[in-house]
């Protein structure tokens, strides 16, 4: 077995290891084993079987806290990717490069062809300038901040969306390959529907009420 490309992995490389720290620590001579007494030899039988009960517990405790992260794991993925509203992570430069099925889904876009494009493609471009002092203000504070604007998907169909952005500090490791340079966390809630309800109220409000004719005297005329 060479050292390079022949290693185990795993529980096997832990066991190679143990076999080779083993062999450089020298195996007892038989000379050594021969002047053990019977009480010794037990003790040490005792000892290796405490061990490797030890060692099997220490493997099924590794094994279900495997289990638990899978687990994990999963509800992660059912809660970021199938929630109803969108999750991106954006770079310091407004570039998208992360989001979730919602996400994509919003926008009309796969998540992966959505990688590396500038979030400000997918604004409206008359709300161009709400974004940019959404940003302004977020990166001055450095506290959350929401906005409401128009956005449009990949047809050319614009809808609106509130859009809620969070600052995340380099220190804490974004893991998106950015250098240690802050990224923001967007989260998108679309409320076209609400915007639309909205407008039919206002115009329903705006509507000029026609009252009852009133007689003579101000009062309303009764027909006989």
């Amino acid at each position: 077995m060479t050292k390079s490309n022949d290693r185990p992995n795993g529980v096997a490389q832990l066991r190679w290891r143990a076999e080779e720290i083993a062999q450089e620590q020298g195996a007892p001579s038989p000379k050594d084993l021969n002047t053990l007494s019977l009480a010794e030899a037990l003790r040490l039988v005792h000892e290796l079987r405490v061990h490797q009960i030890e060692l099997k517990m220490q493997n099924d405790e590794l094994c279900r806290a495997q289990a638990e992260l899978n687990a994990t794991r999963e509800r992660y993925f059912d809660l970021y990717n199938l929630a109803p509203v969108g999750y991106f992570i954006v770079s310091h430069e407004g570039r998208i490069l992360e989001t979730n099925l919602t996400g994509g889904i919003l926008l009309g876009v796969s998540r992966a062809a959505l990688v590396k494009q500038p979030i400000t493609r997918f604004i409206f471009k008359e709300d161009q300038d709400v974004y940019y002092l959404h940003r302004r203000e977020l990166l001055a504070t450095g506290k959350a901040h929401t906005c409401e604007l128009r956005m449009v998907k990949s047809d050319g169909t614009a809808f609106w969306v509130r859009l809620t952005a969070t600052t995340q500090d380099p220190s804490t490791g974004s893991g998106h390959g950015t250098g240690g340079a802050p990224v923001t966390r967007v989260v998108l809630s679309d409320i076209s529907e609400q915007k639309q309800l909205a407008a039919q109220l206002k115009r329903s409000n705006q509507r000029p009420r026609v009252g009852p004719k009133a007689g003579k005297g101000g009062r309303r005329a009764i027909r006989k």
